[in-house]
């Protein structure tokens, strides 16, 4: 029977699990949310609250009990300064747990564990003006490639140009030789008739 037997095992040796914590604890007071199983975030909001408590204490014991724990120096430190005044008032439950589907390679139900208190940081609202010079531009070529896009067009249009000229030059030669040679075959009808 398992009466009394808190916690899960999570088919992992007793060390295995506590580093496994420990890794994740720091992760979630170092970013405020962390995105795993749900079955890792429902065990890891008992250790959550348990180190919580003890910044909310403040002492300089309390202090080296969550250090002995985290190892981690600027995590104890955030975690007494930043995140602890932050619950001053609140008695316990000190994270929040929202489900996000199922992982694709296993099927494993994945969750997002973060603080309570944690709020996103939030976007400022850009203008209408502003989202629409950001698109043109995106979408509108550089101003470099238009003067080189211009560049081109020059070029395009002188040789466009030095082709009429010639194609003008010859083209009264020809006239000039299609008379005469018109002239020259009446002339060879004249002199067959």
């Amino acid at each position: 029977m398992r009466h009394r037997v808190a916690g899960r095992k999570l088919s992992r040796h007793t060390r295995h699990r506590e580093l496994m914590f420990r890794n994740m604890l720091v992760s979630l007071l170092q970013y405020e949310r962390i995105k795993t199983t749900l079955a890792k975030g429902k065990e890891l909001r008992s250790w959550a609250d348990r180190i919580i408590s003890l910044g909310k204490q403040g002492t300089l014991h309390a202090r080296r009990q969550a250090f002995a724990f985290l190892r981690d120096e600027g995590v104890v430190k955030r975690l007494f300064d930043v995140i602890a005044p932050k619950f001053k008032d609140r008695e316990g439950g000190y994270t929040r747990i929202y489900r996000l589907g199922w992982r694709l390679g296993d099927g494993a139900p994945l969750s997002l564990v973060e603080l309570a208190t944690y709020a996103a940081p939030e976007e400022k609202k850009k203008s209408a003006m502003k989202k629409a010079k950001e698109v043109i531009e995106k979408v509108a070529p550089k101003k470099k490639e238009k003067i080189e896009k211009g560049k081109e067009k020059e070029k395009g249009k002188e040789k466009k140009e030095k082709k009429a000229k010639k194609e003008e030059k010859e083209a009264p030669k020809e006239k000039k030789e299609r008379p005469k040679k018109k002239a020259s075959a009446e002339k060879t009808k004249e002199k067959s008739k």
